[in-house]
């Protein structure tokens, strides 16, 4: 994409809110990469379990920057972004261990892959390694993202490299000056489907995703149970953001379906009132997220069409088990 930098060296950027147990097993795992990162940073956000005083004393080489407060996934991931040395990027959750090879691999497929903009991994679940929680991300025009092989048993069907549409956030590399190029994460998002907005604007650029089978483990929504109205809620809202962002008009009858489908489910399981907090939340934004619609179109490079092609919405090919979307 021509901007040319000479990209050397990875940084590595861990936004953290009380995640003090997972901390440990996280960063032994960057100790032993294969290729060592250029250096780590902790975003903590407010955290009060002891998380900064157990990396100053136990990981002193680490770099960490402290805000006050809980200011979201998506703030700290930028604040992180900001302040990187490397040319790559990673974002690593507090939940994630990492095979030693990760960052060596996945440089390699962003060094070897000029017009990529960020890796995915193959993400296994923490506590069943055999289980998979993440191979990609997949984005349907009912506006639900899809995440490659979510539950499913690992067979080796996800070991070719190749390109999806976009990362997991929850361990992924990216190129800094690429996603500096689109403004970075969008933080009202806060948490959840930040990174699939980002996905979807660095592909409107002309970026492309890689897609690299090297392992990472993930225990999944570690600090999501301390978030006031929970995952749930701020899916549902993050949802109709990122449609009324980006998506055109005539797409509005495959987000009604997946909308009911959702309110559908979110009844028969009892959740109805997260779900419609997060619906109403969603709504407020809506009005804003259209009058930047505009912007958005004009920058693009690549038709949202090409970005987000045509696919089954409903049915076994589709997906959609509320499960599936949630954690996206």
């Amino acid at each position: 994409m021509g901007l040319g930098a000479q990209e050397v060296g990875a940084s590595v950027v861990i936004p953290n809110w009380n995640g003090r147990g997972w901390l440990e097993a996280c960063l032994n795992s960057l100790a032993t990469q294969t290729v060592p990162p250029q250096e780590v940073i902790v975003v903590d956000n407010g955290s009060t379990d002891g998380s900064v005083a157990y990396v100053r004393c136990e990981h002193p080489g680490v770099r960490i920057l402290e805000l006050d407060h809980n200011t979201g996934f998506a703030h700290a991931a930028n604040r992180g972004l900001r302040a990187a040395r490397g040319g790559f990027v990673a974002l690593v959750n507090t939940d994630v261990v990492l095979t030693p090879d990760w960052l060596a691999a996945m440089s390699e497929a962003l060094r070897t892959h000029p017009e990529a903009a960020a890796v995915a991994c193959k993400i296994l679940a923490l506590s069943d390694p055999g289980r998979v929680y993440d191979a990609g991300d997949v984005l349907r025009r009912d506006g639900a993202c899809e995440q490659r092989g979510r539950f499913g048993t690992d067979h080796g069907q996800w070991n070719q490299p190749g390109e999806v549409f976009g990362a997991c956030a929850a361990a992924a590399l990216y190129r800094r000056a690429a996603v500096m190029s689109v403004d970075g994460f969008d933080e009202r998002f806060f948490a959840y489907l930040e990174d699939v907005d980002l996905a979807l604007r660095l592909a409107l650029a002309g970026w492309r995703c890689r897609y690299e089978p090297t392992v990472a483990y993930h225990a999944g929504e570690g600090s999501s149970p301390q978030l006031a109205g929970g995952h749930r809620y701020l899916v549902e809202r993050n949802t109709l953001m990122l449609v009324a962002k980006a998506f055109p008009i005539r797409w509005l009858p495959f987000v009604a379906y997946r909308q009911a489908a959702w309110t559908w489910h979110a009844m028969r399981e009892r959740r109805l009132a997260d779900h419609m907090r997060g619906l109403i939340a969603g709504l407020a934004l809506v009005p804003r997220a259209l009058r930047e619609r505009g912007g958005l179109q004009d920058r693009a490079r690549v038709p949202i069409e090409v970005v987000v092609p045509r696919l089954p919405i409903r049915g076994p090919s589709a997906g959609g088990h509320p499960a599936q979307i949630t954690a996206a």
